[in-house]
């Protein structure tokens, strides 16, 4: 849309730009004098004025029709009402009314204003340019497996079952899961994610993202417009149309600056006529200010600046669905953390390696144990084997029901068992370490070699590591932390005492979550909730600003206001200061929008007209399209570096 704007008015002001050249020759300037005369001129002046009128007018004559049929008169119908009455008392002049014809001024306006709104297009579609690079991530044709055999097929026609392979350096065609191969993936251009993540069978990749390692075979699971890239692409694109507070109070105040100006021009046209200037200095002092005041930049001022901040937040994975919210993520009072997936990664990982023999290290211990559990798919057994960089070959793999599992690794006879099953054995070692491990909230195995106890490794919900910053940050910003939690009091203490977060409630259900947030809002606080789960769904919906970590369900992405795609809470303190600077941005762009009119009104009305300063029309429409590029540039140089990157 905003493509063809743009091709529209380039279109239109190269036109009359080149038909404006023999009317400045042949038509009468300010000062009186014509530059190139001969018999029947002034008509060529007219019939070449009439169509630049027509033709370079019509945006503006189309666009008043639309503000006066809706009852907003604005921009449009300054500029229409301008160019009309100039081109009107043109013709006057014509038919035999005293005065000065109005053509070098009419088509000098008109070229200005298109050029103005040509360049206003080509910024808008600039700064909204970030759809259109998500919509290149993804490829056109896909490598489908049919039958063992290898077919080059759209990528529109995959649909969700159909095997794909996707080899080294090519794009990955939609999301889906790996069944076959490792490799690692690039989803820097999706997430903001600059590391390539390691991908193996059982892990989900996204459409656009790019393998950068071995071939994977791929199940296809969401295609068209359920897949990742396709709700990124709507959600940028409801976003930077959605209208915010700030937005209304600029549409309102260049409502008034619309009447103001019609009232100045009818006015000063009145004032300058009564005094005896006569009408076509009068009419030309009329048509300034309402040229001067169009509040043009008014216009732009808000959408170029949610463009910018909206592209900028996609590329760095904060993706926002809701304009209104995201204006109160700039002072939240209060911010709600879940967190198991949210202040946790939600998976078992290793945080304790203890060796009970001198003359075996942790990493010997780990390296054993993985080797053993890559048989196996218990989630303690992947938190073992993901700790690993290479995985040991094992035989003879069995598993102890319910006790653990063993194998031969490097000839040795390798267990790795449960607490309960060690101590049963008799193998226990009495040791202060494992006393302490023992007390939290973790799961301890056992590792013993040949019979022998070597050592223990103690797994838990890993802690995300962006978690302890975005918390220390937060609360050196006056903000108070809170966590709420379904998981067990003994867990949320622990976890709670390792991220300094002193507020802290377990064993809650999602109804019990959503009557915490009510409370805080009735005492009189503004309440972000950052959560993954589906028991977050009502909490994130009653939120002030509901923050969805963008690897948790459907529904919590569903109810929330803002998705973090990168799963990283620090990316929370990076979504308050972006809509700080947004605003900060928009608060600028608002005060030289109006700010300029203050002394541009008055010069365009003649005050000065005693010392020798006029402003004709068109250089009120230059000022008035400076105005314009000003805050156009203004808000293009938006710049965000952001805590997490």
């Amino acid at each position: 849309m905003h493509r063809h704007h743009e091709m529209e008015y380039r279109r239109r002001f190269i036109v009359c730009l080149l038909l404006t050249i023999p009317v400045i020759l042949l038509g009468e300037l300010p000062t009186g004098t014509v530059l190139v005369s001969f018999e029947g001129s002034e008509f060529v002046v007219l019939i070449i004025s009439s169509i630049i009128f027509f033709y370079g007018g019509y945006p503006f004559l189309r666009g008043s029709l639309r503000e006066i049929s809706s009852r907003t008169p604005g921009m449009m119908t300054l500029i229409a009402v301008a160019i009309t009455m100039a081109y009107i008392y043109s013709l006057g002049v014509l038919a035999g009314l005293e005065g000065m014809v109005f053509f070098v001024e009419l088509v000098t306006l008109i070229d200005v204003m298109l050029l103005g709104h040509w360049i206003e297009m080509r910024s808008v579609r600039s700064a909204s340019g970030a759809i259109e690079r998500l919509a290149r991530l993804i490829p056109k044709k896909a490598h489908l497996l049919v039958d063992g055999k290898v077919e080059d097929v759209d990528v529109a026609d995959l649909k969700p079952g159909d095997i794909v392979l996707v080899r080294s350096a090519e794009k990955i065609p939609t999301d889906g899961t790996v069944i076959k191969g490792e490799s690692h993936v690039n989803e820097a251009l999706l997430t903001g994610e600059s590391v390539p993540i390691r991908k193996s069978p059982g892990d989900l990749v996204i459409g656009g993202s790019i393998n950068t390692g071995g071939s994977l075979t791929v199940e296809v699971e969401r295609v068209g417009e359920e897949s990742f890239i396709s709700q990124i692409i709507q959600l940028v694109g409801t976003a930077q149309e959605g209208r915010t507070r700030t937005q209304v109070l600029a549409d309102r105040a260049a409502f008034w600056l619309t009447l103001v100006a019609l009232t100045g021009g009818a006015i000063t046209f009145t004032a300058w006529y009564a005094i005896g200037m006569g009408a076509f200095f009068s009419l030309e002092r009329s048509v300034t200010v309402m040229v001067t005041a169009c509040p043009h930049a008014l216009g732009l001022a808000i959408p170029l600046v949610i463009a910018v901040s909206t592209a900028i937040s996609a590329g760095r994975g904060i993706l926002i669905r809701n304009r209104k919210a995201f204006e109160n993520a700039m002072n939240p009072d209060v911010v709600v953390f879940d967190k198991t997936g949210t202040l946790t990664v939600g998976e078992l990982g290793i945080t304790d390696v203890i060796s009970f023999d001198p003359e075996m290290d942790e990493g010997e211990i780990l390296s054993y144990a993985a080797a053993v559990e890559s048989a196996s798919s218990h989630p303690i057994a992947r938190g073992i084997v993901e700790a690993v960089d290479e995985v040991l070959p094992v035989e003879n793999f069995a598993a102890i029901g319910g006790r653990g599992v063993m194998g031969h690794v490097n000839g040795s006879r390798v267990k790795v068992l449960s607490y309960s099953y060690t101590e049963e054995l008799g193998l226990m070692v009495k040791d202060p370490r494992v006393d302490e491990l023992m007390e939290q909230p973790k799961t301890t195995v056992f590792v013993t070699v040949n019979d022998e106890l070597k050592g223990c490794i103690a797994l838990a919900d890993v802690i995300r590591p962006e978690a302890r910053e975005a918390t220390r940050i937060l609360k050196s910003r006056g903000v108070r932390c809170l966590m709420l939690t379904g998981d067990s009091q003994r867990v949320a203490e622990w976890v709670a005492s390792e991220l300094g977060i002193e507020e802290y409630q377990a064993e809650l259900i999602p109804q019990e979550k959503y009557e915490v947030i009510r409370g805080l809002q009735d005492d009189g606080l503004r309440v972000a909730v950052v959560g993954d789960g589906v028991n977050d769904a009502p909490a994130l919906a009653q939120a002030d600003i509901g923050i969805a970590i963008g690897a948790g369900t459907d529904v919590a992405i569903e109810s929330a206001d803002v998705v973090l795609v990168r799963s990283n809470p620090l990316d929370v303190v990076d979504l308050m200061d972006l809509a700080s600077a947004t605003y900060s941005k928009m608060k600028e762009n608002l005060i030289w929008a109006t700010g300029y009119n203050v002394i541009a009104l008055p010069l365009a009305a003649g005050v000065l007209y005693g010392q020798g300063l006029i402003l004709t029309p068109a250089m009120g429409a230059i000022l008035m399209s400076v105005s314009t590029v000003i805050v156009a540039l203004n808000a293009k140089t938006f710049s965000f570096r952001g805590q997490s990157g």
